[in-house]
């Protein structure tokens, strides 16, 4: 077993809502936007949610333009890395789990 530790995300999906544009404290600015991903047949016989979304986070320039093109019910392929982040709420400590894009791509749908 390799001691290298591997952190790539691949999904395929549909955009949820409309890209979000946001600067952070740090001056950053970030495009953000939710794929949601159906989930696969042995999935759905464990559970009844049949799809999940997932939170995603463009930060170079070149993604944060192409990112917030995307339109509601476009199909993408989203490669990145999981994040853990954590804030203060009014309920205490609240964690997330993002991914940050390194590449995206609109899926062309195809043809019946």
């Amino acid at each position: 077993m390799s001691e290298e530790s591997v952190n790539a995300v691949s999904l395929a999906g549909r955009i949820s809502a409309a890209p979000v544009t946001r600067t952070l404290p740090s001056g950053d600015e970030i495009v953000s936007f939710r794929v949601v991903v159906d989930r696969s047949r042995a999935a759905r016989r464990r559970s009844r949610v049949r799809v999940d979304s997932f939170e995603c986070a463009a930060w170079t320039a070149a993604l944060r333009r192409f990112c917030s093109r995307l339109e509601v019910g476009d199909r993408v392929a989203v490669e990145g890395e999981l994040r853990s982040r954590f804030a203060r709420s009014g309920d205490g400590v609240v964690g997330r789990v993002t991914v940050d894009v390194s590449s995206v791509r609109r899926e062309v749908a195809s043809s019946p």
